[in-house]
């Protein structure tokens, strides 16, 4: 088999655009690359600029080059008898098809593949598949990205080190994979073909260390051989050892294995006062600005507690990212610095987890609702599958339709066959579950948390000492899992999985084996599944119907200032019901007496099924099927308790987005005051509670923390502890902190002509002094998009690049890849990029906060607690409205310094932080930066002035 690997730069897309540049790889039989090839084209057409910007490719460049006839004279020889790939092989088989067609040569007629196919499947857990990024994983010299004859040569080195990785896997997954694809007619079916007996032939095959068990090649054995860290009959390897002892012992080997380190005082504040609260039982506030190293200054105390008292400690992280993140770099760290053997394990929620038994079952019958992605979905999981250890799916890069394949093959409690499943000793939960079980520190996530203490504590096992990061969402968290919230989304779905039509769906599927079984139960069953259908219908009519009318009662609103781009909200108040209600009421009202009709029904039909032994081939489905109903049952109760709309301390309210209408219909009902159930579930319950997070205090006091978490009561007994560790940065040389004192200013949020002018003119200055490495923060997505293009346009000359989020297109973390990438460019965020945001060192030297980040106060909740503490005779806007935003105010600021040696400057155009009676509390709960104000047109030469000094003056 011989690959040429071919890539074009062009001047557009794929419709329209000329070819300027060529590069052709050839790799041989042998897998050596005997020939790059490269060439210049001379295009009819001037290069636009942001082709120069990505290429580096001038006019100049081109305009001695071949014309196209020339070049495809010297390329078309070399695509004889080849297996022509590209990285997104479609965009260049485009243009060369296009350049055959115009020289007047015949179409390319071989086979075609692509690497990105390749890379997908081979390596299922890279964080993203773009070229640069895997070059640079791998390794793979890439001088000159987007030029065409260095991405050609990147782009077959890639696709070697792809097929080094098939050869390597065991036999029986190249079976599986040629399986996946030998239904389609496609090139990728052809190749793993021409793989499989290639393979075959061999006499000697790769195991590795995997375990083999019904056709699927695994990285794991049975979980339930995994044993405890320590040996249970041993002595306390902390029975003599004091806990300032340990700390030596750990600092000692922390500084032999990473000679940088040196103790910084916040953390040895924290490591002590962690320790205090959970040795006698009280609970903490703590604050642990940036840089603190805070999951080492809970975790080591944590780890002494539990091995020293054989009594768990939980820890919860509000975000997966800062989980994962503690288990690939803090505790592979700790495991090296403790003196003895200890374990933590990451436990998250049910759904992170394979259900291997699906799987089994989806690739076995190929149940696929788009054949070519879904085929490409499974070939990555069958590979990751002799790579993982934890079958969790955060470690998948799953792309497009992914997320909804995983959907149908994620663990859950109700398909959950338990101790009678054939997979159950190999069960990535249920191994999660027993190393949660057996591990001294388990570290899970606030969701995880809440949906244990609904469930009854099952979830999780026993703990009395907690640990809570991120603990500045925990009242946010609690409100969405102590309340309800649905998704228009999330009904159609379970409806649709249980019956899509006569041919689809989990109940068509099990009719299916009834007929084959031809027993006289089975055409009984077969009649109930009949009269189950119209039913569904019913539902799923009577649930579009009533979707659409909730949507319509949503304000047409212009302004989306409660939210991001299009959201609609509105509150729904159960003294002024909408008009027409009842109406609503009834269509609920036939929803739910359906729905009860349908699980009465299926259920007695299942439960018939289990009682008769025989039905094996129907097991699983009538395990996946009684799980759907259970659903269903959920959502008639979830329903029936929104509609009702009979509680005064829940707040009642939809959301939906203008543009995908009631398709995207959300419902939500959350208590008003989340402090009382806060305190009697967690802290009356449990012996000590920590909570930590870089922004808890406004203007150095805990007491607003304190009342929204339900704490009083445990500072009046004495039980409470807070501490404000002092912060490991020396702000006043690293961060500079502008206020141009006679900026124009904003009501609402929306800004006027000038307010906009002066902004972009600001901004546009502020950026060339910074060249780019800029985060500009807006509250209002309306208002992003009023200086996106001005600001675009402002800074082109420059080459400075302007990336706005939601108005480019991808997720949040592909922005920031791209803010990180690119040399000179200025990221516009709206509300999250608040926070959870990390861009250490250069890429990031000027904040810029157009507004101070208050809530909406439209926001149903934001009105609803307003209106309590109305009624305790207390100001909602310094109550409420000031330390919510300062703390997001604290959070913004936070993005800015995130080492020792980053060097910053934040402006500050909302001038209320100097006008107004309450903006000292903003600049007050800073940690110290050198602040001044002067007018808008002496602040860019002092930022300049600043950066030349290196912070001196």
């Amino acid at each position: 088999m011989k690959f040429a690997v071919l890539d074009f730069e062009t001047t557009g897309t794929q419709s329209v655009g000329e070819i300027i540049q060529v590069g052709l790889a050839i790799i041989e039989e042998d897998r050596s690359i005997s020939r790059v090839y490269g060439s210049y084209v001379k295009p009819g057409t001037p290069i636009p600029p942001f082709i120069t910007g990505l290429t580096g490719i001038t006019d100049d460049d081109v305009k001695d080059a071949p014309e196209l006839d020339e070049m495809m004279m010297e390329l078309v020889p070399l695509l004889d008898d080849v297996v022509l790939v590209g990285h997104n092989v479609a965009f260049d088989f485009h243009f060369l098809q296009n350049a055959l067609d115009r020289c007047g040569y015949l179409p390319f007629q071989g086979r075609i593949l692509d690497t990105i196919d390749f890379l997908k499947i081979c390596f299922p857990s890279l964080t993203s598949y773009q070229l640069g990024s895997v070059s640079a994983h791998f390794g793979v010299t890439h001088d000159r990205p987007h030029q065409a004859d260095s991405d050609a040569l990147a782009t077959a080195l890639v696709l070697l080190k792809c097929l080094e990785e098939l050869y390597e896997l065991p036999l029986l997954t190249i079976q599986r994979l040629c399986e996946l694809f030998t239904e389609e007619d496609s090139d990728l079916g052809w190749y793993f073909d021409g793989l499989l007996r290639e393979r075959e032939a061999e006499t000697l095959q790769p195991e590795g260390d995997l375990t083999f068990y019904r056709q699927l090649a695994l990285a794991v054995g049975d979980w339930t051989e995994l044993a405890p860290p320590r040996d249970e009959h041993a002595e306390n390897p902390l029975a003599n050892l004091s806990f300032t002892d340990y700390m030596d012992e750990v600092t000692k080997r922390l500084k032999d294995t990473l000679p940088q380190y040196e103790s910084r005082e916040a953390q040895d504040i924290m490591i002590n006062e962690v320790m205090t609260a959970l040795a006698e039982d009280k609970h903490l506030l703590i604050e642990a600005g940036t840089g603190t190293g805070k999951s080492l200054g809970y975790l080591l105390p944590a780890i002494y507690q539990s091995v020293r008292t054989n009594e768990k400690v939980m820890v919860s992280t509000h975000t997966i990212n800062l989980q994962d993140q503690l288990r690939e770099r803090d505790i592979p760290l700790l495991t090296q610095v403790v003196p003895f053997p200890f374990k933590a394990a990451i436990f998250k929620g049910r759904g992170h987890y394979l259900c291997l038994r699906k799987f089994e079952h989806k690739i076995n019958k190929k149940d696929f609702i788009s054949p070519r992605e879904d085929a490409l979905t499974a070939a990555q999981m069958i590979v990751w599958l002799t790579q993982s250890e934890s079958g969790d799916d955060e470690e998948l890069n799953l792309s497009g339709r992914g997320g909804d394949f995983w959907e149908t093959v994620a663990s859950d409690t109700d398909s959950c066959l338990g101790r009678s499943c054939p997979w159950f000793r190999k069960c990535y939960y249920h191994r999660a579950k027993h190393e949660a079980g057996i591990a001294d520190v388990v570290i899970t996530n606030h969701s995880k948390l809440f949906a244990d203490v609904k469930a009854g504590h099952q979830l999780l096992p026993a703990y009395e000492h907690l640990v809570i990061d991120e603990a500045h969402h925990l009242e946010d968290v609690a409100g969405k899992h102590l309340g309800m919230h649905m998704k228009h989304f999330t009904v159609a779905h379970t409806l649709s999985r249980l019956y899509k039509d006569s041919r689809n769906g989990q109940l068509p599927a099990l009719r299916q084996i009834l007929q084959s079984s031809g027993s006289e139960e089975a055409s009984e069953w077969s009649g109930v599944i009949d009269r189950i259908y119209p039913d569904l219908l019913t539902v799923k009519e009577t649930w579009d119907a009533l979707s659409d009318k909730l949507f319509s009662l949503l304000p047409e609103r212009s302004d989306a200032g409660a939210g991001e781009a299009g959201q609609l909200v509105m509150r729904l108040i159960p003294a002024r019901k909408p008009k027409d209600w009842d109406e609503l009421v009834a269509l609920e009202n036939t929803m739910n007496l359906t729905l009860s009709d349908i699980i009465r029904k299926g259920d007695k039909m299942l439960n018939e099924m289990r009682d008769q032994e025989s039905q094996s081939s129907a097991d699983s489905l009538v395990t996946d099927i009684s799980g759907l109903f259970k659903d269903l049952a959920s959502i008639r109760e979830q329903v029936r308790f929104f509609m009702g709309l009979n509680d005064d301390n829940v707040v009642y309210w939809l959301e939906a987005n203008g543009n995908y209408r009631s398709k995207s219909l959300q419902m939500y009902a959350v208590p008003v005051d989340v402090s009382s159930q806060l305190k009697e579930l967690f802290f009356d319950k449990k012996k000590s509670i920590v909570l930590t997070s870089a922004t808890l205090s406004v203007d150095k006091s805990f007491q607003f923390m304190i009342d929204n978490l339900g704490l009083n009561e445990a500072a009046e007994e004495g039980r409470l502890m807070t501490s404000l560790l002092p912060s490991p940065f020396k702000y006043r040389e690293q961060a500079l902190l502008v206020i141009p004192r006679d900026f124009p200013s904003v009501k609402g949020s929306v800004g006027d002509a000038r307010f906009v002018d002066t902004l972009v003119q600001s901004l546009s200055e502020a950026a060339k002094t910074t060249r780019g490495r800029m985060l500009v923060l807006f509250t209002s997505y309306k208002m992003l998009r009023q200086v996106y293009d001005p600001l675009k346009e402002a800074l082109a000359s420059q080459e400075i690049t302007v990336l706005g989020q939601g108005v480019e297109g991808g997720s949040r973390s592909k922005l920031i890849r791209r803010f990180q990438d690119s040399a000179a460019s200025v990221l516009l965020g709206t509300s999250s990029f608040w926070e959870g945001v990390d861009i250490p060192g250069e890429a990031l030297t000027c904040l810029a906060i157009v507004r101070l980040p208050f809530q909406p106060p439209n926001h149903p909740l934001a009105e609803a607690k307003s209106e309590l503490l109305q009624a305790q005779k207390k100001n909602p806007f310094m109550k409420l409205s000031v330390p919510q935003a300062v703390i997001r105010f604290k959070q913004g600021f936070g993005r800015l310094v995130r080492t020792a040696q980053d060097r910053g400057i934040v402006i500050v155009y909302d001038t209320r932080v100097i006008e107004s009676h309450y903006g000292k509390y903003f600049l007050y709960s800073l940690p110290g930066p050198k602040m001044e104000h002067m007018l808008t047109d002496q602040m860019v030469p002092r930022i300049a002035e600043w950066l030349e000094d290196g912070g001196a003056s």
